[in-house]
């Protein structure tokens, strides 16, 4: 099993502040953490993508490639490119430069994202949700597995003949799809043969098992090798030397963001008994010490049918850098280590 991060560039260093000079720390203090986790000898770095106040990851590719230059083993990739706002021709492009740059490092996961603020900033309506994303997905697919590209769709001006370049390392390069909890996007994952990265935030992680078989069986029915379909799971997540240490560390910063978000979506405020249900032992939340989190990454994977990859998403609770240094040790040196174990 892989073990990663996932990463969405927080503006802020821990501080609350988000000025220009916080926002050119907080990205160096982030490349020191994707080192960190090169060293600490984990899988996967990932970027998430958004285009909002809160967040420094706009352009993963680029920090991506920052990350490149100071790493040596680690796989670095997107969480999720949001391609239903993007040119496939573009991101295929960014991200086969990356390939190329890091000597096969690259990956992508690719998604509808969770927040919809790229839509009126491309022009784009959101009425076309899903449309928009499976014609620029079959697009990109085609870019990957074709130098030249021949292409027509709904969205997008038609390809006759084009040669698209440059091409990456990796052969076929690695393409996941982010998914959520829609039954057609499970099933779609399978029918294409693409490994799925399933975001789970919140209730029970077991839940998702019914997703996940139709996953498999879609998968199997147009096909596709079991070892093909693989299957990763976004959590956020945070380790300390103590489940009591890293509760109270994380709790106080994600109760202020979910309850945030949660006023733009209509959710009520986030509540000490929710948070606790959440980190129990079938709770999607990975929170506690190094050991007791491996034993439920374990049971995750058990309720799922099996996992190839864990990702844990630590930054949305305002913890500082020196903290998330720390845990990103632990989950090398303790987490990683016991699951592998």
């Amino acid at each position: 099993m892989e073990i990663g991060i996932d990463s969405f560039a927080a503006a802020t260093t821990g501080t609350g502040k988000s000025t220009s000079n916080d926002s050119m720390d907080a990205l160096a203090e982030l490349l020191e953490r994707i080192e960190q986790a090169d060293k600490a000898g984990l899988d996967f770095f990932g970027i998430g993508e958004h285009h909002r106040k809160e967040f420094l990851d706009s352009a993963p590719a680029i920090i991506l490639a920052a990350a490149a230059a100071r790493t040596k083993h680690i796989r670095l990739t997107s969480a999720v490119t949001v391609l239903s706002a993007a040119d496939p021709v573009r991101v295929f492009q960014n991200f086969a430069t990356l390939d190329l740059i890091s000597r096969g490092r690259a990956e992508m996961v690719v998604g509808r994202g969770s927040f919809t603020e790229a839509f009126p900033l491309f022009g784009l309506n959101l009425q076309d949700y899903d449309e928009l994303f499976s014609e620029k997905l079959d697009l990109l697919l085609n870019i990957r597995d074709n130098e030249v590209v021949n292409w027509s769709g709904k969205f997008r001006p038609s390809l006759r003949n084009q040669a698209i370049y440059p091409r990456p390392l990796q052969n076929p390069f690695p393409i996941w799809l982010g998914v959520g909890g829609t039954p057609e996007s499970f099933i779609r994952a399978g029918f294409l043969g693409l490994p799925l990265m399933v975001a789970i935030i919140g209730g029970e992680t077991h839940r998702f098992r019914p997703l996940v078989d139709l996953y498999r069986k879609a998968g199997a029915k147009a096909g596709h090798a079991p070892e093909k379909l693989k299957v990763g799971l976004h959590s956020l997540g945070y380790v300390a030397e103590t489940t009591e240490e890293a509760i109270n560390d994380y709790y106080p910063g994600y109760a202020e963001t979910f309850t945030r978000i949660g006023k733009e979506r209509g959710w009520p405020p986030v509540t000490r008994a929710q948070f606790n249900a959440q980190i129990g032992p079938t709770g999607a939340l990975l929170i506690g010490s190094p050991e007791e989190v491996a034993a439920k990454i374990l049971r995750h994977s058990e309720s799922l049918g099996g996992i190839s990859r864990v990702s844990f998403q630590m930054d949305n609770a305002g913890l500082s850098h020196a903290r998330l240094q720390q845990a990103i040790a632990l989950i090398g040196s303790r987490v990683a280590a016991a699951i592998r174990h």
